[in-house]
């Protein structure tokens, strides 16, 4: 596959830049400039996106509303704004056009799960292109292109302005963007290409391979900000503390003049820390309006909970000792107040750190920073009726500027094929959009991962630190901020997101916080919170694992159920294990071995896993079947099952074995850890090939 990259010449604009001018430079600014969000933007855009979505969802509500072929090949209406060129026949490549955007605009986000082919890119109706290579790194590394040839170090693009499978480079036209794709339409081809489109008479400064030399020290700078935004802004904090009993309400901090909140820490104390998160609403009221512009349980409003998992992002963080911190800028016109709620039954002490920044307060663009928590409970997802769950909907003028997802998924599956939550799409409508400006492929991919991945990634604009497991089982918690992406609106938005499981599943609950900032005057529809909606949240107690979906033709053995001798060991009872209970072996020095006997009922290859618990009390594994290796952990053979701050189940397994009908011997050898460091084995899985 060839690659050519262009330098394009931009006529019009002279090598001093203007102030209004938008260039590669200003826009790598953005990528770390939270105030910039707390007002509406001048020149206005509205982001659109492209992608692979079902082409065939058309009517809003109506038939093919939840169509789910998002790029897996032979899809009954092509996944693209148009046909350039009809492949002569299914096995040769066609021409696709992605985007066709008229007028001033940027591309601020690209993504893809996987895609074949290569991508065009024609900026400002040049008929050579600026890109023109594979596709896959176009999406996911497009910087990669021009990065040697600019002399600018590619390594400092990693995990800043590329995240995941997501890239945050942007290319910016002053006149016209038209994007091709050269592929197989039977060959996956994933994606989303998200565009600011500016009004007509912004100023832009059209992007050419060379701006990656022009304006190396601003993505320089900005790839630092990203990869270490815990930096605390000049200026003291003022501090207080708070103590609630159950049902009490107290303001913690307050403030009577103009401002604005640059930088605010919490941290709570109870004797159920965990619930306390959930159960202590915070208030965040500017400007004395009724109903505070904040309302949320105080963990879920850092973005990591249930509980405290520590991670950083750029406007949020969470720290091991339960500290936590945000970074959104929150102006105020007048006065702000700061209050906690508790709606739990046990005492609770708030801690709270707040840095007040002046700030001129302007009657045409500031706005309020708003976090409204909701919660449901007691949902059925189903891949054969979706639902639409809204995020906000709101009337008025702002900017979308971040979301939170927090499930709770009880499906006994334990593998993602089955257990799956996430097959739903964001449908987001600004203004008066007919179809949604952006309209995506899948819950994860939103959140800027694919393949319904279970790892804990955290990045400065996405994440995923909860994933109790197994699989996509028990807690899981994503996040998503919207910083050089986020939504600008005029009138009106409406965010949905799909809740579509791979099969019927019951029970589940979903909370999430649309984060965003509006301007004086703007209606949501925003509920209160309740003790209902912060009740305790449970998994059903004795579950076990299901052979179902993508675990088809398995047989699972409770570990404390197989073990041939004893040893020291004991029980951890949690709603998270299989049959409520974690068997914890306690082995004395490396080189110890478990030995577990089950019996099968058939001849078969089979692919052998273990399903562990990964936490801070675990160490390292190897296991062999039958006294044979058998690539158990991949490679070098021994799994660490260490992980600092989380509890969550994994299945660790390896090549496939042939295994003959009758008895077998699975052996575990602990390899080492820590000091007192353990193995929790849930259950063994044995699945036929």
């Amino acid at each position: 596959m060839r690659m050519r990259c262009v330098l394009l010449v931009v006529l019009g604009f002279g090598f001093g830049l203007s102030a209004e001018e938008i260039s590669t430079g200003s826009l790598a600014k953005e990528l770390y400039d939270l105030p910039r969000l707390a007002e509406m933007p001048s020149p206005f855009y509205k982001v659109v996106q492209f992608s692979s979505y079902d082409h065939s969802s058309a009517l809003p509500g109506g038939p093919g509303w939840f169509a789910n072929a998002d790029g897996f090949g032979k899809e009954p209406v092509p996944n693209f704004e148009g046909v350039v060129r009809a492949p002569e026949s299914e096995d040769q490549p066609g021409e696709y056009l992605i985007c066709d955007v008229e007028g001033p605009g940027a591309i601020v986000r690209l993504w893809t799960a996987r895609i074949k082919g290569t991508v065009r890119i024609y900026l400002d109706g040049s008929e050579t292109p600026v890109f023109d290579g594979p596709a896959e790194q176009f999406f996911m590394r497009p910087y990669d292109a021009y990065a040697e040839a600019a002399g600018f170090d590619k390594a400092l693009l990693e995990g800043t302005l590329y995240q995941r499978n997501a890239a945050y480079c942007p290319i910016s036209f002053a006149k016209h963007c038209r994007v091709v794709w050269l592929g197989k339409i039977p060959d996956i081809h994933f994606y989303q290409l998200e565009v600011r489109k500016y009004d007509a008479d912004a100023q832009v400064r059209t992007f050419a391979p060379e701006d990656l030399r022009t304006y190396a020290d601003a993505l320089q700078t900005a790839c630092a900000r990203l990869k270490n935004p815990d930096v605390v802004p000049e200026g003291t904090p003022e501090s207080f503390t708070l103590t609630l009993a159950a049902g009490e309400r107290k303001e913690g901090w307050k403030v009577e003049k103009v401002g604005a909140i640059a930088w605010l820490k919490l941290r709570v104390e109870a004797a159920d820390r965990d619930l306390a998160l959930r159960q202590t609403v915070f208030h965040g009221i500017f400007d004395a309006y009724p109903w505070g512009q904040i309302q949320s349980p105080v963990g879920d409003f850092f973005g990591a909970a249930p509980g405290v998992n520590p991670y950083t992002s750029l406007p949020f963080s969470a720290f091991p000792d339960g500290s936590m911190v945000c970074r959104f800028y929150m102006p105020f016109q007048s006065n702000a107040v700061l209050a906690f709620e508790n709606l739990g039954g046990q005492e609770v002490k708030v801690f709270g750190e707040v840095l007040r920044v002046d700030h001129v307060w302007d009657e045409a663009r500031s706005m309020h920073f708003r976090a409204r928590w909701r919660i449901d409970h007691g949902l059925t997802g189903d891949g054969a009726a979706p639902l639409d769950l809204p995020f906000l909907l709101a009337q008025g003028s702002g900017v979308y500027a971040g979301t939170v997802s927090y499930v709770l998924n009880p499906n006994n599956v334990p593998s993602s094929g089955g257990n799956w939550w996430g097959e739903g799409d964001e449908k987001i409508f600004t203004d008066d959009d007919v179809r949604p400006s952006l309209f995506g492929t899948g819950s994860e991919d939103y959140y800027n991962y694919a393949w319904s991945s279970e790892d804990i990634f955290l990045y400065p604009y996405c994440g995923q630190p909860v994933n109790t497991g197994p699989a996509n089982r028990g807690f899981v918690t994503n996040y998503r901020w919207h910083i050089l992406d986020p939504l600008p609106f005029h009138e009106r938005i409406a965010f949905y997101m799909e809740l579509f499981t791979h099969e019927r599943n019951e029970n589940m609950a979903y909370a999430r916080i649309g984060y965003h900032y509006a301007r004086p005057g703007l209606m949501d529809d925003h509920r209160p919170i309740t003790r209902e909606a912060v009740r305790p949240q449970c998994l059903p107690e004795n579950w076990l694992p299901a052979a179902r979906g993508a675990a088809y033709h398995s047989v699972f053995f409770q570990a404390e159920n197989q073990i041939r001798k004893a040893v020291k060991s004991q029980f951890e009872e949690n709603a998270m294990y299989s049959a409520g209970k974690l068997y914890r072996w306690q082995p004395e020095k490396a080189g110890d071995e478990l030995e577990f006997a089950v019996v099968l009922d058939a001849t078969a290859e089979y692919n052998v896993s273990l399903v562990f618990a990964e936490d801070v009390r675990s160490g390292k594994v190897s296991a062999r079947m039958d006294g044979e290796p058998f690539g158990f952990g991949g490679s070098g053979g021994v799994a660490d099952l260490f992980t600092p701050y989380r509890v969550m189940l994994r299945a660790i397994g390896g090549a496939p074995v042939k295994l003959t009908e009758g008895h077998h011997i699975l052996t575990l050898r602990y390899e080492g850890g820590e000091p007192g460091a353990g193995v929790g084995i849930d259950f063994l899985w044995f699945q036929k090939r």
